[in-house]
């Protein structure tokens, strides 16, 4: 056959595997509509516009395992629907691959869909079976975190299992790649088709959604809001005066008038005090029940406190009750400046490891502001895992729950309640 006869026949294998799935998976229309066919230097790849692809590989998929062949498209576009190929940061490029792939194969598995049913799913299921028990929900930024810690003995053999196109078009260098705002567009395109198909199979496509594990899950974490903690943390701040002069709030004029007319004599000093948001009362409260205890709560105070701490954001003097609970109170330190502060984190030590209860903290709060140690409290923070009982009434202070996104799964809050999910490294 000629060059061209080849690549139409492979262009008509693309368009059934797409039709293929389109018929089976109406609410990835959109995402399956994205792709434009085009012959490249690349047996079968994508850089989120273009499907890139060898017709003689295509063709020689096909002949050798039809559900390969539907299942390497569809892997291909749910790369684009988790937004695996926009990388903004430095990663280990082939334990990135690696988990990308990991993740994608995962939530076809979970579809269970004869078209897919490629013999390579039977190899994937021990790998993906210790995975679930170490991670939880397979996703990309989960695996990859797993493997950093744990490094896998033979990658090469776990590349060749799931892999399904190649990534080398997500890592061009820069002259090769769209230009900057183009590419801005192309990842808002496909933040926008992930976030749709979210909806829908939460909304219309409800049964194959609740079949599709995986891939409610995975379009859960990559369409969640990410947060600036620090940001967020100065939400909390209330308004002090400190001493420190503010050139802002007085006339300048009348000042260098008066030192030229008099001498040494300005006719209007500086503002000797400014007003500034600072943090001066707070509560942290810790969940200590055994599954978020650790060196994780001792990070999360930590980093709370270098925020507190950091730029204009704590007071010389400061009123914050570190509590600790599981089903009951289990510690409470009082801290009143910074020293106290850096002497609490050099002893802290995780007390309690029972249940979870919220209302204890809450109640211990209440009791400390009838007794006046709190005359302006504004905010309290909670790190927990979000399974416990939760108070039945607002108060009436911010009261923020901080959720790591590994260890969690969407847990519901009371409508009063801020929820703020993060990322360990966050932390």
């Amino acid at each position: 056959m000629e060059e061209r006869e080849i690549e139409a026949l492979a262009r008509e294998v693309l368009t059934l595997s797409r039709n293929t799935l389109l018929v089976n998976l109406r609410f990835l229309d959109a995402a399956l509509s994205q792709f434009t066919y085009t012959p490249g230097p690349y047996p079968f790849a994508s850089n989120g516009e273009a499907l890139l692809f060898s017709p003689r590989h295509v063709l020689l998929r096909w002949r050798e395992e039809r559900e390969a062949a539907v299942r390497d498209y569809l892997h291909l576009v749910l790369h684009g629907v988790f937004r695996h190929m926009f990388v903004h940061t430095l990663v280990d490029r082939r334990l990135w691959d690696l988990s990308c792939d990991i993740a994608v194969e995962s939530a076809i598995s979970g579809l269970v869909l004869g078209c897919t049913a490629a013999k390579r799913q039977k190899g994937q299921e021990p790998v993906l079976e210790r995975l679930r028990e170490n991670v939880g929900t397979v996703t990309a930024e989960k695996v990859y975190r797993w493997y950093q810690d744990h490094p896998p003995g033979d990658l090469e053999t776990l590349q060749a299992l799931f892999r399904g196109d190649d990534h080398a078009p997500w890592y061009l260098p820069p002259e090769e790649r769209r230009a900057g705002r183009e590419a801005v567009r192309l990842e808002e395109r496909w933040k926008d088709i992930s976030r749709r198909m979210q909806v829908d199979l939460e909304t219309f496509s409800r049964e194959r959604g609740d079949q599709a594990g995986d891939l409610t899950q995975n379009l859960r974490a990559v369409n969640r809001e990410r947060y600036d903690y620090t940001a967020f943390l100065k939400k909390f701040a209330v308004r002090g005066e400190v001493m420190r002069l503010n050139p802002d709030e007085f006339d300048t004029v009348f000042y260098t008038y008066g030192l030229k007319r008099y001498g040494n004599m300005p006719l209007i000093e500086p503002l000797e005090y400014r007003e500034v948001k600072r943090i001066r009362e707070f509560v942290i409260a810790i969940d200590t029940s055994g599954s978020v205890a650790g060196e994780l709560v001792q990070q999360f105070v930590q980093k709370t406190y270098n925020v507190l701490k950091s730029t204009e954001s704590f007071f010389s003097k400061v009123n914050i009750h570190i509590i600790q609970c599981d089903a009951e109170i289990q510690e409470d330190v009082r801290i009143t400046s910074q020293e106290e502060f850096d002497a609490y984190l050099k002893t802290m030590e995780i007390r309690g490891l029972g249940g979870t209860d919220f209302r204890p903290v809450f109640d211990r709060v209440e009791a400390l502001r009838r007794a006046k140690e709190f005359t302006n409290l504004k905010g309290l923070i909670y790190f927990t895992d979000g399974y416990g009982v939760f108070p039945a009434q607002k108060p009436d202070y911010a009261a923020a729950f901080v959720f790591i996104e590994e260890g969690y799964i969407d847990p519901s809050v009371p409508p009063w309640a801020i929820k703020l999910v993060l990322q360990k490294e966050e932390i």
